[in-house]
């Protein structure tokens, strides 16, 4: 069985994908394919274990997932996108695609993308915390709970709740796998990278936000002003328009498209 997946867009228009994160659907990047459909063709799929992908897997491993979105890409497109753009964890799913299949990729673009197989990251996040419980559906609910505040998911219908308690195995198994080891090297990706994080981000995005230019030599950093980690859906035009421009410039001079330097020193 293979995952979900839709495009829409011109026919002949450049393809991209998009990438979702834990514990969300292609849904949730539904806002930032309307803004980019009308100048390409946008591609998004439910990530095994989650929305209409529930029924496949395990295994839940990063590597599934990338093995997944060469098999979208494959069928969608016959020879590759332009541009795979990953939120948050999906972000390491296309870095991961990048270094495997690189005929398929020409340039990737993330947005908060964890580098929780470091030593510092810390333990106190939402998806460290929800790895804590027991069962995977209750580490769902912990994690959701985490994102959204008690009282919205309260009023979530039953049949929502437990369709997200239901994705919790998928959660657990790529958060505690990206846990374990990185799942691309920086030195092997050769494709332009732009990292995008948003001017509200929490500090552990802020930091590996920060880092990425040293464990991934070249890549790009932009910020989203007034955006917060679901950027790509409450700020999707201005996501659309510095993936937009990232695709007409290619590889853009300097370290950092459109956000003073705050790397500082190693």
């Amino acid at each position: 069985m293979t995952v979900w997946s839709e495009a829409s867009g011109p026919l002949d228009a450049p393809p991209i994908v998009l990438v979702h994160g834990a514990m969300d659907r292609s849904a949730g990047l539904l806002r930032l394919s309307r803004r980019l459909s009308d100048r390409f063709r946008v591609i998004r799929y439910d990530r095994r274990g989650y929305g209409r992908s529930t029924g496949v897997g395990p295994p839940f491993t990063i590597d599934a997932h990338i093995d997944d979105l060469a098999e979208v890409v494959d069928q969608s497109t016959g020879g590759g996108v332009s541009l795979a753009f990953g939120h948050s964890l999906g972000g390491n799913v296309a870095l991961g695609l990048a270094q495997r299949r690189p005929e398929l990729v020409e340039r990737v673009a993330i947005y908060e993308t964890p580098l929780s197989w470091l030593p510092w990251w810390p333990e106190g996040t939402a998806g460290s915390t929800a790895l804590g419980a027991a069962d995977p559906a209750d580490a769902a609910e912990a994690f959701m709970r985490r994102l959204v505040g008690d009282d919205k998911w309260a009023r979530l219908p039953p049949s929502t709740r437990s369709a997200r308690r239901a994705e919790g195995a998928a959660m657990v198994g790529e958060l505690a796998d990206l846990r374990a080891h990185a799942p691309w090297e920086g030195d092997r990706i050769a494709q332009p990278v732009l990292a995008l994080c948003g001017e509200l981000a929490h500090d552990h995005h802020r930091l590996a936000f920060e880092t990425l230019p040293r464990v991934l030599p070249g890549c790009l950093l932009t910020e989203i002003p007034e955006a917060g980690h679901f950027g790509p859906n409450t700020h999707a035009d201005a996501v659309a328009a510095a993936l937009t421009e990232f695709i007409g410039n290619g590889r853009p001079e300097g370290p950092r498209v459109g956000a003073p330097d705050r790397t500082g020193a190693d």
